[in-house]
């Protein structure tokens, strides 16, 4: 390509990848009184699932009947009493919600889990008709809170 051809189409690249990290979009934080946030959701999926409630615990995402197919598999993987155990830790008052992150209708939260020695753990959560479902299906806002999620988890190390 002559050297002309590529300064013709220079600008159109520089207008494609300044839309690129135009379209990355920082979290605000949410806090735990703010109406928008998640940790209801949180708790009641949690409840359901600590005392092995798939179904309603499914019922909880925005794509039920693929969550309830996880939610087989595991406890089917593990027994049923370590898997009421596992989702009971997060209830434990010794674990904690250190950070809740939004962009847009999704949600972070990000858990400090003292038991298994302050392991981050995250949760993704979207608001549609006004409550919150587990965010099961893949999307641009929650591959960003995925990276933000590996971000607090590597300030958490240092």
């Amino acid at each position: 390509m002559s050297e002309i051809g590529v300064r013709a189409r220079f600008p159109f690249l520089l207008l494609f990848l300044m839309a690129g990290c135009a379209a990355q979009v920082a979290p605000a934080t949410i806090e735990p009184s703010d109406p928008s946030s998640a940790r209801a959701a949180a708790r009641e999926l949690l409840g359901h699932l600590a005392q092995g409630r798939i179904e309603a615990a499914a019922a909880l995402s925005n794509a039920p009947e693929r969550r309830l197919e996880v939610l087989r598999e595991y406890r089917a993987a593990i027994g049923d009493k370590a898997f009421r155990r596992v989702f009971a830790e997060y209830l434990d008052p010794a674990n904690r919600i250190v950070a809740e992150l939004a962009i847009g209708r999704h949600r972070l939260l990000v858990w400090e889990l003292a038991g298994a020695g302050g392991r981050i753990a995250g949760q993704y959560y979207v608001e549609a008709d006004g409550r919150f479902l587990m965010d099961d299906r893949p999307s641009e806002a929650r591959s960003q809170l995925q990276r933000a999620l590996e971000d607090y988890r590597k300030r958490a190390r240092q």
